[in-house]
């Protein structure tokens, strides 16, 4: 049984008929968050229920990079190559600094605490943006259950002053998001309100200033099945979204080109690897990998 389908035949040419999407590690509860270290030669990812994020390297395989690790989600890299986390537990954006020591970068706006910080992405000009729903403090499965006392919101941290500004307040839940190689486009999804059965989940495109300011933001594309948890940007400006079938590839206009079939839930991707041309999947309890015919932006 193929492991992928092809919906479009520029798909073919993303892929490699010989390069099997491999588990590589399982026997977790609820993954997330992948980010790839490659001067360290290493995955770091988040086992969220459990507390703890992982690291998978190759030939070495799986050991704990952090325990506890405040039910850490979303992880990115800034431009110096530090580690910038989202954590349910402590309801912030923090970054690791290279000598071991945590810096905060974000737990309130307007004097009120955030959500659940999800996801995060750093532009080139040092800025944060992240995203932050209500899933962590809904319940104690990924967190601690608490009061919400913001909107779901995307938030944008200025590289110099540190100030924080809501960037975009009018989504349900705002939860992936990413640049486009040359940072003219923002994708961020919107996966609905927790609990709620009839939630319209898509992605949306913003055209990004070079001030930073965001306009347009049209509805991108739907996923079916499921959702787009997390996603990831090619070089070619291809959008590599999670799904509850597995990942879909999408293309910058919008339509979906194919699908790497995943047994399990899929939650987040990253590129990896020597080239930046492997694709590493979080999905439910396992890690996937698969070698692709495609490189990502050099930020994820």
């Amino acid at each position: 049984m193929s492991c992928f389908e092809v919906i479009d035949s520029k798909f073919s040419r993303y892929i490699l008929g010989n390069a099997p999407v491999k588990q590589i590690a399982t026997g977790f509860d609820w993954v997330e968050g992948p980010v790839w270290f490659g001067d360290a030669n290493c995955l770091l990812f988040s086992d969220i229920p459990n507390n703890r994020i992982m690291r998978w390297t190759p030939d070495i395989g799986i050991s704990v990079y952090r325990e506890p690790a405040n039910y850490a989600n979303g992880h990115t890299r800034d431009r110096e190559g530090r580690l910038v986390s989202c954590e349910h537990g402590e309801r912030r954006v923090t970054r690791t600094e290279l000598d071991g020591s945590i810096t905060i970068i974000a737990d309130s706006y307007n004097g009120k605490r955030l959500n659940s910080p999800n996801d995060v992405v750093v532009k080139s000009d040092g800025s944060i943006w992240f995203s932050d729903p209500h899933y962590g403090i809904m319940t104690n499965y990924e967190g601690f259950q608490s009061q919400q006392e913001l909107p779901c919101n995307v938030y944008r941290v200025d590289p110099n002053t540190g100030d924080i500004t809501a960037v975009l307040t009018d989504f349900d839940c705002p939860n992936g998001l990413a640049f486009n190689s040359d940072e003219t486009k923002l994708y961020v999804a919107d996966t609905g309100l927790m609990f709620d059965e009839h939630a319209d989940r898509h992605i949306r495109q913003f055209n990004v200033a070079e001030d930073g300011s965001l306009s347009g933001g049209s509805l991108f594309h739907r996923i079916s099945l499921g959702c787009s948890d997390g996603f990831r940007v090619d070089t070619e400006g291809n959008i590599w979204s999670s799904a509850a079938d597995g990942v879909h590839c999408i293309s910058p206009e919008g339509q979906l080109l194919g699908k790497i079939l995943v047994p399990e839930l899929v939650s987040n991707v990253c590129f990896g690897g020597r080239a930046k041309h492997q694709l590493y999947i979080t999905a439910t309890t396992s890690i996937y990998r698969v070698t692709l015919n495609r490189q990502g932006v050099q930020n994820p």
